[in-house]
C-alpha cells in the first residue's frame, strides 16, 4: 500500500494513465485491469438516459465486469462523456477532425460528465457523477495551428481535443466545476466512498 493511508487493495478498471496518476497523487495504490467491453454498445443501450447518467452506466459496467474476475477486491470504474448542446461527442479520428471540433467549440460552452462506480464480487456498492462546464474562448486560427502542431496526434486520444493539464488550458475563457472531474474522475466523492468502504482511513 502507498503512503500508509490505504488499508485494502483497490483495482482500477481502466487503462487510463490520468486516472491512475490521480489516485497515486493522493497517496493511493491501484492495480490497472482494463475492462474488455463494447463501450459504444453500452452507451447506445442507455441512449434514453442523460449523458451524465450514461457516464455512470459505463462506469458501473466496467467496475462490475472487472470485479467478477477479482473476487473479494473492490474495483473502481470510471468513465467520462463530453456533451455539446445535448449531443454526446466521441474521440476524433485525426488532427483535422480535432481542428474542426475545436472550431465548433469556439466561443461556446460544453460539458464534461465524469462517472464513477465501485463494485465488489460483481455487485455495485456505490456510484456517483459530477459535471463541469467549460467555456472556450474565441481563439484565432493562427493560435489553433500552433496548438495542433505543439500537441500533435495525441489529441485524438482525448475526447475534447485538449488536456487541461497542458497547453489545452489556453483554450478556455471560463471553467465551472472541479479540476479532477475534468481530468476524468469525481475524486472527492470517490475518496468519501473509499473511506466508507474501509479502503482508506477516515
Amino acid at each position: 500500500m502507498s503512503g500508509g493511508f490505504q488499508r485494502q487493495p483497490l483495482i482500477l478498471a481502466s487503462a487510463s494513465a490520468a486516472r491512475r496518476a490521480l489516485m497515486a497523487g493522493v497517496g493511493l495504490s491501484v492495480e490497472l485491469h482494463p475492462a474488455d467491453l463494447d463501450e459504444e454498445a453500452i452507451r447506445q443501450a442507455h441512449a434514453d438516459l442523460s449523458p451524465a447518467r450514461q457516464a455512470v452506466q459505463l462506469a458501473k459496467a466496467k467496475a462490475r465486469a472487472v470485479s467478477q474476475a477479482h473476487p473479494g477486491v473492490l474495483v473502481l470504474g470510471g468513465d467520462q462523456i463530453l456533451e455539446d448542446d445535448g449531443t454526446v461527442v466521441s474521440k476524433a479520428d485525426d488532427l483535422a477532425a480535432v481542428a474542426d471540433r475545436l472550431r465548433g467549440f469556439r466561443g461556446r460552452t460544453h460539458h464534461l460528465h465524469s462517472g464513477a462506480a465501485l463494485a465488489l464480487d460483481g455487485q455495485i456498492v456505490w456510484s456517483a457523477v459530477d459535471t463541469a462546464a467549460l467555456t472556450v474562448r474565441d481563439f484565432s486560427d493562427a493560435w489553433l495551428e500552433t496548438y495542433l502542431a505543439a500537441e500533435g496526434p495525441a489529441l485524438t486520444s482525448v475526447v475534447g481535443g485538449y488536456r487541461l493539464e497542458g497547453p489545452g488550458a489556453q483554450l478556455f475563457r471560463r471553467i465551472e466545476g472541479d479540476y479532477f472531474t475534468i481530468l476524468g474522475l469525481p475524486l472527492w466523492a470517490v475518496l468519501d466512498a473509499l473511506r466508507d468502504q474501509g479502503v482508506i482511513d477516515r
